[in-house]
């Protein structure tokens, strides 16, 4: 599995060979550094590590910067591992959107955007409870009854209530790539990638 590090840039459109509309993400992917190859040898495991978007020394610890010195590059703000990687890496050796060709398909990973809390209509879908009328009052988003019977007298875990919504991990497979624009580092998915603007996203193949 070859994979790459990359910015979120925003949302566009395009229009394909027969005419068809298709909205698009553009990613800025790359050029990622190695600073890390694991073997199944001396880790146990094989993976390739690799580093994206520059960082300031004086935000970077000692232990860090030693790291980033043995692969002879500046500071990183990203760090990710990549498990079977399909070409052989050496440290100190940039990865770019070279990687991939126009037409295939990716898996792109990264943050959703945050929404606070929210009620269980914005978070769960829910209908609210009942309809306006018959002496309803400011009960149309709200959850309604949550608990139980005498048996088991208690509410349930993992029952869908109000809470944080957002920020998770959130990754859509299958996006096709549109266009790649080596000369800027720029790769066009189909479809829409979670996080906002300038955010951190994984692609994968």
């Amino acid at each position: 599995m070859s994979g790459i590090i990359g910015k979120k840039i925003g949302m566009t459109s395009i229009f394909s060979a027969n005419g068809k509309y298709i909205p698009c993400t553009v990613i800025e992917a790359g050029p990622c550094v190695v600073t890390q190859v694991k073997t199944l040898e001396k880790d146990g495991y094989a993976s390739v590590q690799l580093a994206f978007d520059e960082k300031k020394e004086k935000h970077t610890s000692s232990a860090m910067k030693g790291h980033f010195a043995k692969a002879a590059t500046t500071p990183k703000r990203k760090i990710v591992e990549f498990k079977h990687f399909d070409a052989a890496k050496n440290i100190g050796e940039a990865v770019t959107v070279d990687l991939f060709a126009e037409g295939d398909f990716v898996d792109v990973a990264g943050t959703s955007k945050g929404k606070g809390f929210q009620g269980v209509v914005k978070r769960h879908g829910f209908k609210g409870v009942g309809m306006a009328t018959h002496g309803q009052h400011n009960r149309g988003r709200a959850p309604g009854s949550i608990g139980m019977a005498s048996t088991p007298a208690k509410v349930l875990k993992g029952i869908r209530m109000a809470g944080r919504m957002g920020t998770d991990r959130v990754q859509v497979k299958n996006l096709k790539i549109l266009k790649l624009m080596p000369e800027e580092n720029l790769i066009i998915v189909s479809g829409c990638v979670p996080g906002h603007i300038n955010s951190t996203v994984i692609i994968e193949a």
